[in-house]
């Protein structure tokens, strides 16, 4: 007996990958919907590579009734007028966007690193997916706080326009192609140029002069990992399609060196070591594509601090940042709580 999944903003760029992830990883599915809104209503979707299709159904006339589990991947504004109201039919929602993710009541997960959590999801049926930037950060930190106690993190990230949806990407496919063929370079959605340039600026700007974006890598960081730990983050968004990138330094209670922190991250969940210390012997974003794994490397000691580390982060924000967290939330649910597959 398997379960009945409903896609939410299953037309977006997450929303796809969601279809795609449940079907590679053979979610056990008695039957699942591809909703969006009305303006979709009818479009057909992939689901997996093997030929299947999804008719897209209207999210508005959607009955939640029934169904186990819905995946949310359609911002903000829909997951504050479905999601409750697919929680109070007895479905479960895990919700991609911003909304749910610092309410007490609703358990802020990444399975590698704090599955404990996710008991807390009945108080409100709704479980969260972090921001794409932090999941992948915390399943690098988690095995290294487990060794010797984070004190401090200071990020800095280069994340890929995908992080912004299609018109992020087609905003870098345009303006390049431009360029190429001299033509003006005007921004649009961003506001400045994202062709071949970096913009240090991703969501709005709060009172002390950070964005919501690192401000969400601070608190999100804290509540799943560990409130005492000491986050900065700035956040750039660089001209890159598919593939979030961090660079992040380590300040830790206890002495570690480069060596063990390799040890340790090579036997991590969801961790891919490479770092060979030779020219091309690290993983940038265009090779972390279509990949599960957060991949890890240029693990050094930074000899300004007591006790600090530099590594370098990579991982498919569409994947690790967004579906396939989601998707891993919800075979955990399965598993733990569910239990029906």
């Amino acid at each position: 007996m398997g379960y009945r999944v409903a896609v939410v903003g299953a037309t977006g760029n997450v929303g796809r990958e969601m279809l795609q992830i449940l079907s590679e990883r053979q979610f056990p599915l008695d039957e699942v919907a591809a909703l969006a809104s009305s303006r979709s209503q009818g479009d057909i979707v992939d689901f997996g590579d093997n030929g299947e299709e999804l008719k897209v159904q209207n999210l508005e006339h959607f009955d939640f009734t029934g169904w186990d589990i819905a995946l949310f991947a359609a911002g903000s504004a829909v997951s504050k007028l479905h999601a409750p109201r697919a929680a109070a039919a007895g479905c479960t929602v895990i919700d991609n966007s911003s909304l749910y993710r610092m309410d007490p009541d609703v358990p802020l997960i990444v399975p590698e690193v704090n599955p404990e959590a996710l008991a807390g999801y009945k108080a409100r049926n709704i479980i969260a997916n972090p921001n794409c930037s932090t999941a992948q950060m915390v399943v690098a930190l988690k095995p290294l706080h487990d060794a010797a106690g984070i004190k401090r993190v200071v990020v800095s990230t280069y994340q890929s326009v995908s992080g912004s949806g299609k018109q992020g990407m087609d905003e870098l496919f345009n303006q390049s192609r431009n360029i190429f063929v001299g033509d003006t370079v005007e921004p649009v959605f961003y506001p400045k140029q994202i062709a071949f340039n970096v913009i240090p600026h991703i969501d709005d700007f709060l009172d002390d002069g950070s964005t919501k974006e690192e401000w969400k890598m601070v608190v999100e960081t804290k509540k799943i990992l560990d409130p005492k730990i000491k986050v900065t983050a700035t956040c750039v968004r660089v001209p890159v399609f598919v593939g979030h990138s961090e660079s992040i330094n380590i300040e830790f209670e206890r002495e570690i060196g480069a060596q063990e922190a390799q040890d340790i991250l090579r036997e991590a969940p969801g961790v891919m070591l490479v770092d060979k210390r030779e020219p091309g012997g690290y993983v940038t974003p265009v090779e972390c594509v279509g990949d599960y794994a957060t991949f890890i490397s240029r693990v050094r000691e930074d000899p300004t601090v007591e006790n600090g580390l530099n590594l370098w982060c990579v991982s498919d924000n569409l994947r690790k940042g967004a579906a396939l967290n989601a998707v891993q939330i919800a075979e955990l649910l399965g598993r733990k709580h569910l239990q029906k597959g």
